[in-house]
């Protein structure tokens, strides 16, 4: 099985030209600010047909320091940061009560892009978190509603009777509340756009807070 594995890495391409293309990135005429840069490659990404851009790594790390990271939603993302949102009882919640702080890892193959961010983590007014809660689909709130996120599940019967319950809350009162769902905001003190070259002479542009400003620095690839 071992073998199999090694044989079928080796048989993978990066970046294949057949279905990415590596845009030409020069730094000198990147913005001021990450967020606007972020947003420019964002809009490139939905542009070039890449499957669900929104979705990026969230790193944290639990009590004793030890690393944890999953795939979750942006929810937004704007001068004051990068939102995303969960249960504040889930794993996830309860690593940021215990160290507010955390990285995020965008990954867009079809340019060869990364966007990686750091930064301290804050929760938003519950007013915020209701808003985002309402603002998405039936079923994002049924699952909502379903809470016991990261909890141990004896069954998936159990599951299903519970999720069985939430969709039909969820589609009888819309505004239905789940109070442990929070929104999260990471306030970047650190933001590196990496766009992939064909001769690996990829370009990484680095902002680093300072102050109210940002400074940039080019990273050897």
């Amino acid at each position: 099985m071992a073998t199999d594995l090694h044989e079928l890495l080796r048989s993978l391409r990066v970046w294949d030209p057949e279905v990415t293309d590596l845009p030409p990135f020069d730094p000198e005429r990147a913005p001021g600010t990450p967020v606007d840069l972020f947003a420019a490659w964002f809009a490139e990404a939905v542009a070039a047909g890449e499957r669900e851009p929104h979705t990026m790594t969230l790193a944290t790390a639990d009590e004793e320091g030890l690393p944890d990271a999953r795939i979750v939603m942006l929810h937004g993302a704007d001068a004051t940061g990068w939102s995303f949102a969960t249960h504040a009882t889930s794993r996830k919640g309860r690593h940021l009560a215990a160290r507010p702080y955390a990285a995020l890892t965008f990954y867009w193959p079809r340019l060869g892009r990364q966007v990686r961010v750091r930064g301290p983590v804050t929760s938003a007014p519950s007013g915020e978190s209701r808003a985002d809660l309402h603002a998405r689909s039936t079923g994002a709130l049924a699952a909502a509603l379903t809470g016991r996120q990261s909890e141990p599940l004896s069954s998936p019967q159990e599951l299903a009777a519970v999720s069985r319950a939430a969709w039909e809350q969820a589609q009888a009162d819309p505004t239905a509340e789940s109070p442990t769902w929070t929104l999260y905001r990471l306030h970047p003190q650190e933001v590196e756009f990496f766009q992939g070259e064909e001769r690996r002479r990829h370009v990484r542009l680095v902002y680093v807070r300072d102050g109210d400003h940002w400074s940039r620095q080019l990273l050897w690839p």
